[in-house]
């Protein structure tokens, strides 16, 4: 028998993990995301489609191109392109022009993901980083809207989804003449002129008005949200977090001034808050990894979206929360990080 001591490694945790890839993660995410596009064909009809289409397809191609550019191994398999490109394009109104689709599609991958160093290394949202692009190139049409439901939405683009690059398109406005639709305004429900305008809450979580290609539906989002967290890969303090904080701070402004503030239904079910706060914020990258951090995190970004939505000069706030509080990811983890066992805080924090 040997008298030499034993030696044991004890490694970093997790000690147990579940066999679950970067793809297969990515690929249930898609799944997931999947209901939310058909219904956005659905609503919007051929322009939905052919801007899904093309924001997947550039930013796939994207990221083909700057893997071939860098000598790094094609990365294209593991669908974390085709998700952002998804993504981007059901953060845009269904009458966006291609061309500016595509280009931000090789933004969101390019600047937002190549950049940093690839998948797991960005700090920001790669989809919203595409989104908040277009917002400062395009804002005129960033904030062009259109009716869900036209007749004819199969046969026929809005004119502008195939407007040729830098050339001014056919207004949207005779898309909506030629469908005999007289009464609506333009405008999504988070362009709040007096909340006697506001939208029914009902119609907001069913998915009955305008809005971008993938927002207008809530009971869909949190179905497929739902998907997800069954399958243990989505946080459920997260989008909790955020919804909950928005309920809570416009539910207080209402109660103070009715005519003033909307109530918190409107809150949770309009704009972008509900695919932001399911599948945007929840990115395993770039959201904290500690209990109390992924608290503050999404209360962050609940605050933020109501201050800017009800002071800010945008209607909607939910695309710059998000990156804001994935610039202080990085902080709140070293505020958050539990003590190291058998150290006392201070020398947790320090090491």
């Amino acid at each position: 028998m040997s008298s030499e001591p034993l030696s044991v490694d004890i490694l970093t945790s997790p000690h147990v993990k579940r066999p679950m890839s970067t793809n297969a993660i990515m690929r249930n995410v898609a799944v997931a995301l999947a209901p939310v596009a058909l219904f956005s064909i659905f609503a919007f009809g051929l322009s939905a489609l052919l801007l899904l289409s093309v924001a997947t397809i550039s930013c796939v191609l994207t990221e083909w191109a700057v893997c071939r550019l860098s000598g790094k191994p094609n990365t294209v398999g593991d669908y974390s392109a085709a998700v952002t490109g998804l993504l981007l394009g059901l953060t845009l109104p269904p009458s966006f022009p291609l061309w500016m689709v595509a280009v931000g599609g090789a933004i969101s991958i390019g600047l937002g993901k190549a950049l940093f160093g690839g998948l797991g290394y960005n700090t920001f949202n790669p989809a919203l980083v595409g989104r908040a692009f277009l917002q400062a190139a395009f804002p005129v049409a960033v904030t062009t809207w259109t009716p869900p439901f036209v007749q004819g939405r199969f046969l026929a683009c809005i004119p502008s989804t195939l407007a040729f690059p830098f050339l001014k398109p056919t207004p949207v406005a005779e898309y909506i003449a030629a469908a005999n639709i007289d009464a609506f305004t333009g405008a999504t429900p988070l362009n709040l002129e007096g909340v006697t305008r506001l939208a029914d809450p009902l119609d907001l979580f069913m998915g009955m008005t305008s809005g971008s290609t993938g927002e207008t539906c809530a009971v869909l989002i949190l179905l497929c949200g739902g998907y997800l967290l069954v399958r243990n890969m989505l946080d459920w303090r997260i989008p909790a977090g955020v919804l909950g904080s928005v309920f809570a701070l416009s539910g207080v402004l209402h109660l103070i001034n009715a005519d003033t503030y909307p109530g918190p239904l409107f809150m949770v079910f309009s704009g972008g808050l509900m695919l932001g706060a399911i599948f945007m914020a929840t990115d395993m990258v770039t959201s904290p990894t500690t209990a109390l951090g992924v608290w503050i995190f999404s209360i962050l970004i609940g605050v933020i979206t109501v201050v800017i939505r009800l002071k800010g000069s945008l209607p909607e706030g939910v695309m710059y929360a998000i990156l804001l509080a994935n610039a202080v990811t990085p902080l709140i983890e070293t505020w958050t990080q539990p003590r190291v066992f058998g150290t006392t805080k201070k020398a947790s924090s320090t090491s």
